[in-house]
């Protein structure tokens, strides 16, 4: 009859979806006191929680979203997840100190993820850290490929020198936040101009910049300040990693749901000044411009 048929439907519909749920939540694989040892060359991707806590309760369904679109895609990263109450000796191992905790494990090397916690952010941090420190720029083709995924990248142009050493040094430290490349000068856009090299650039804001070791000091302290758009949209974390730059950061207060003229003309001034007035102050007085949707 078409009632028992209905009901046939609906429990096969039920059926996979209880199915679906299942696999889609054992990507994650739950790991216990034996991990440390028998890791071995994998690459791991794990969450460090506490059972008790919020924030790890909000994570768990886009950690498993994480492990199956991982997983769907074929990446190498195994997503895994561990109840650091229970094994508390091998989180403090892995330096947990607070829940979640998320970090790549990589060989010897354990990247800690700082990024806001959606799907899209921590999959990304994932491809970025997991994959080579530094990445190869041979052609201008696969330059403009990766201008066009990124907003922020930073290229060595040259060959072996102190500087390239100092380069990846510093990519070692911040692959967690940014993209590193190295590259040749043919390599690059003809609109593109290094009057000297060996010569290390950020481009972000639709242009690029160059490291002066002169006058921009540090390479650590330097990629840690242009990692950061010259006029980006700011959540609490934003600032809160912002503040650790030593930047001065000019905030623009608008309300989102707010369409008048005069809301959109304080977004358009302060843009302008961001991009257009760079060079007046951006070695003198280090300054990031932002707005803050209220």
């Amino acid at each position: 009859s078409k009632m028992a048929a209905a009901t046939q439907l609906v429990l096969l519909v039920c059926g996979v979806a209880v199915f679906r749920t299942a696999v889609v939540s054992s990507f994650a694989i739950d790991l216990d006191d034996s991990f440390k040892e028998n890791r071995e060359d994998d690459i791991w991707l794990v969450d460090f929680y506490a059972p008790w806590c919020g924030h790890c309760k909000k994570l768990e369904p886009i950690w498993d979203e994480v492990a199956s679109e991982m997983r769907s895609v074929g990446s190498p990263v195994k997503v895994g997840k561990m109840d650091a109450t229970i094994f508390a000796g091998v989180a403090s191992e892995f330096g947990v100190r607070g829940y979640p905790t998320i970090k790549l494990l990589k060989g010897d090397l354990a990247y800690n993820y700082r990024g806001p916690r959606t799907k899209e952010d921590i999959i990304e941090f994932s491809n970025r850290v997991s994959g080579p420190l530094v990445r190869s720029l041979s052609t201008q083709q696969l330059f403009d490929h990766w201008q066009q995924r990124h907003l922020v990248f930073f290229v060595y142009v040259g060959g072996e020198s102190p500087l390239k050493e100092k380069f990846f040094e510093v990519a070692s430290e911040m692959i967690v936040y940014t993209y590193f490349f190295s590259a040749s000068e043919d390599a690059l856009p003809q609109d593109i101009t290094v009057q000297e090299l060996p010569a290390v650039l950020v481009f972000k804001d639709g242009t690029y910049y160059m490291y002066d070791e002169y006058e921009d000091g540090d390479m650590s302290s330097w990629v840690n300040k242009e990692r950061f758009l010259g006029y980006l949209n700011i959540d609490g974390f934003t600032l809160y990693e912002l503040s650790e730059t030593g930047k001065l950061v000019v905030v623009a207060v608008i309300d989102g749901k707010n369409s008048s003229e005069e809301h959109a003309s304080l977004k358009d001034i302060t843009h302008e000044v961001a991009t257009g007035y760079r060079e007046q102050f951006h070695r003198f007085v280090d300054r990031c411009f932002a707005y803050l949707k209220n």
